[in-house]
C-alpha cells in the first residue's frame, strides 16, 4: 500500500444578510416564503428584463476581501457562466472570471497560513425539492447575493479544513456581520476539492469536488471517506478523473453526480448589461474592518495568559469576549480594594465560568458578575454590585418606593421578593432588609 498525501482546496458559498436580491429589488431574506412568492422578471430572467447591481452587496464582499487579506481590485465585471439546470431560469448565472473583486489573500488560522485565491461576486440559483417520483423549483431563492470564496490546494486533512472553516464561519458571521451564515438554511455552503498525490511538490492531475455540504461535522467526515475512497482507486492503479461528487450524511458515503466541468465549458463571456466597474483608491482604502477573531485571541492569549484552546471558546462569541474583559478589570480592583492575593490562574477561572455560561445569562450583567465573584471568593460579598441592583429595582419600582414612604410596610415584602428574583442566589434575607431600608430612607 503507497502512502499519499491529501491536496485540498476549498469554495465556500455565503449568502449575504443585504435587504434585497443581487440584481433586483426583491426582499434577499426567502426563507419560510411560500414557495415562488418573492420573484420578479429579473429573477426568473424573463425577456427585457435588466439587473441593477446591489451596492451593499459589492461593499460586503470587499470587505470580506480585506478581511482575507486580499488585494481589492480598482476594475472589476460580472461574466455570463452559462450551464443549463432546472433551477438557472436564465440558463446562465451572473457571476465573476477574470476580473473579480478580491484577489491573492493570505489568512492564518492557528498559526498556519493559507492562500485564497479570490472572492467574487454572484447571484444564488433557485431551490429543487424532490418529492417521491417528482422535482419541483421553488425560485424565491434565485438572485440572492452570494460571495464565493475561493482558496489555494493549500489543506492537507480534514481537521485542517474544519478549523479554518468554523474561523471563516465566524469572521463572516460575528466579526464582519455581514452574512447570517446559517448551515442548516443552506446560507453557507461548503465544497471541498480533493485529491491525493505520493510528492507534495506535484500537484495530482485530477481533483473531485464534493458539493453542497452545510456542516462542520459532515464536511470533514466527507473528506476522510474520499481519502480513503481515492486511496483504494491509486492502490488498485485505477484511473481518478475530475468528478462532482455528493455527500450522503445517512450512510457517510460519497456519490458520483457528474463529470466535472471546466472554465471552457460554461462559455464565460462579459455582461452585456452590466457595465464594468472601477474603485478608486481613496475609495478602497476607506473600507475598515473590526479586529478579527486570531489578533483577539493572540492578544487574550498574550495579555490574560489564559489557555488557547478556552480563548478560541470565548472569541466565538463577541459577547462573552466584551464581558471577560470588564469582569476582569472590575475583579482586578476589587481584588485591590479587598487585599486579596490576583493572578493569572483567577483570568483562568473567569474564562472558564464564562465559556461554560450561556449568553443570555450575561445579558443581565450585575447579576452575572456578582456570580462570578461569589464563584471566585466564596466568603466575600460584593456589596457595591448587590447595592447596585437594589438602587435598579428600587428604580423600576417607584409606585411601590411611593407607597413604602406613604406608610403602607407591607411592600416591602414585594421589593425584597424582586431584588432576590434579580440575585439569583441564595441570600441572607435579613442582610438584604437591611439594604434595602438604608436605600428607602435616603429617598424620603
Amino acid at each position: 500500500m503507497k502512502s499519499y498525501i491529501p491536496i485540498i482546496g476549498l469554495e465556500i458559498h455565503v449568502e449575504l444578510n443585504t435587504k434585497s436580491k443581487m440584481f433586483c429589488q426583491c426582499e434577499a431574506n426567502y426563507f419560510n416564503l411560500e414557495p415562488n412568492s418573492n420573484i420578479c422578471p429579473v429573477c426568473l430572467g424573463l425577456p427585457g428584463a435588466l439587473p441593477v447591481p446591489n451596492k451593499k452587496a459589492i461593499y460586503y464582499a470587499q470587505i470580506i476581501g480585506k478581511a482575507l487579506g486580499c488585494k481589492l481590485t480598482t476594475q472589476s465585471k460580472f461574466d455570463r457562466k452559462h450551464y443549463f439546470y432546472p433551477d438557472l431560469p436564465k440558463g446562465y448565472q451572473i457571476s465573476q472570471y477574470d476580473e473579480p473583486l478580491a484577489i491573492n489573500g493570505l489568512s492564518e488560522i492557528s498559526n498556519k497560513k493559507y492562500r485564497i485565491t479570490r472572492v467574487h461576486l454572484e447571484e444564488d440559483t433557485g431551490k429543487l425539492i424532490h418529492k417521491e417520483n417528482k422535482s419541483l423549483i421553488d425560485f424565491n431563492r434565485s438572485g440572492v447575493p452570494l460571495v464565493e470564496i475561493v482558496t489555494e490546494p493549500d489543506f492537507h486533512s480534514s481537521e485542517e479544513v474544519k478549523t479554518f472553516l468554523e474561523m471563516l464561519h465566524l469572521i463572516i458571521q460575528q466579526y464582519l456581520r455581514v452574512s447570517n451564515a446559517n448551515m442548516e438554511q443552506g446560507s453557507m455552503r461548503l465544497e471541498p476539492n480533493i485529491s491525493l498525490t505520493n510528492n507534495i511538490n506535484r500537484l495530482p492531475d485530477y481533483k473531485i469536488e464534493l458539493k453542497n455540504i452545510n456542516s462542520f461535522r459532515y464536511v470533514k467526515k466527507a473528506i476522510d471517506y474520499e481519502i480513503e475512497r481515492q486511496k483504494k482507486l491509486l492502490n488498485e492503479n485505477i484511473k481518478i478523473s475530475f468528478e462532482t461528487r455528493g455527500y450522503d450524511e445517512n450512510k457517510n458515503i460519497t456519490f458520483s453526480q457528474r463529470v466535472k466541468e471546466e472554465a471552457k465549458d460554461y462559455r464565460y463571456f462579459p455582461e452585456p448589461d452590466i457595465p464594468v466597474m472601477t474603485f478608486d483608491t481613496d475609495y478602497l482604502n476607506s473600507i475598515k474592518i473590526p479586529e478579527l477573531p486570531n489578533e483577539k485571541l493572540k492578544y487574550l492569549t498574550n495579555k490574560y495568559k489564559i489557555r488557547e484552546s478556552d480563548a478560541f471558546l470565548l472569541i466565538k462569541s463577541l459577547k462573552k469576549v466584551d464581558f471577560f474583559e470588564n469582569i476582569s478589570k472590575k475583579i482586578t480592583n476589587y481584588c485591590k480594594n479587598n487585599k486579596i492575593e490576583f493572578d493569572y490562574i483567577t483570568y483562568q477561572k473567569i474564562v472558564n465560568f464564562i465559556v461554560n455560561s450561556k449568553e443570555q445569562e450575561i445579558e443581565s450583567s450585575l447579576v452575572f458578575e456578582k456570580k462570578i465573584i461569589d464563584f471566585l471568593f466564596p466568603k466575600k460579598q460584593n456589596i457595591g454590585i448587590t447595592q447596585q441592583i437594589i438602587k435598579n429595582v428600587l428604580n423600576k419600582n417607584k409606585k411601590a418606593v411611593e407607597d413604602y414612604n406613604n406608610g403602607k410596610e407591607n411592600v416591602l415584602m414585594y421589593i425584597i421578593g424582586q431584588v432576590l428574583r434579580e440575585l439569583k442566589t441564595k441570600q441572607n434575607v435579613n442582610e438584604i432588609k437591611s439594604l434595602i431600608l438604608n436605600n428607602l430612607k435616603q429617598l424620603q
